[in-house]
């Protein structure tokens, strides 16, 4: 096959939510409160952003809070200290709420925290499975050229994760932005 057919060829389609659920769905279904999902990156729960001392013997240098703001999630640079860098994302785990804005700014940030020497950043919201699991698939697509469906099977790897029809939603779109992008790039080599 010519270059020119293989940079023309149709990618992949990205999936329908329902078949995401499914593959979401899969698997185990039970989690721990703290997973690393990624070299150096982890995801995890409340319970876990607000222990200090757990989170000092995993090593996290960053955190990521996706719940910024909310009941049980006020995690903030007072509280963590002058030892962890702080980035809050003050997201609500609804449907309708447009995580899709801070995709971007959260997969730069963490790429940036990873860039650090020693560093380990740990990415969380609530429970651990939506807002905090989405910000991650999009870090690993954003900069890992992953697809949806492949940074999804990658994460369930290692932890359980449930990210609700509207982030679904969001992705799918980043997907589909993602793929035209490479697209457009390999058309503008030939």
């Amino acid at each position: 096959m010519s270059s020119v057919q293989e940079n023309n060829a149709i990618p992949p389609a990205t999936p329908s939510i329902r078949d995401l659920e499914r593959v979401l769905y899969g698997g185990k279904r039970f989690g721990n409160h703290v997973d690393e999902v990624w070299p150096n990156l982890f995801i995890g729960d409340m319970s876990v952003a607000n222990d200090r001392y757990s989170l000092w013997k995993l090593g996290i240098t960053h955190v990521l809070n996706a719940a910024h703001g909310r009941m049980h999630c006020q995690g903030s640079h007072d509280f963590y200290g002058s030892t962890v860098d702080y980035y809050g994302v003050p997201a609500d785990d609804s449907p309708s709420f447009d995580l899709s804005r801070y995709f971007l700014p959260s997969a730069e940030y963490i790429k940036t925290a990873l860039g650090t020497t020693g560093a380990r950043v740990f990415v969380h919201c609530a429970v651990g499975v939506s807002r905090s699991a989405s910000l991650v698939l999009a870090y690993l697509m954003i900069h890992h050229h992953y697809t949806l469906l492949e940074a999804i099977n990658k994460v369930k790897e290692r932890r359980w994760i449930f990210p609700n029809r509207g982030f679904l939603k969001q992705l799918c779109a980043l997907d589909i932005k993602l793929i035209l992008n490479t697209k457009m790039l390999a058309y503008k080599r030939i």
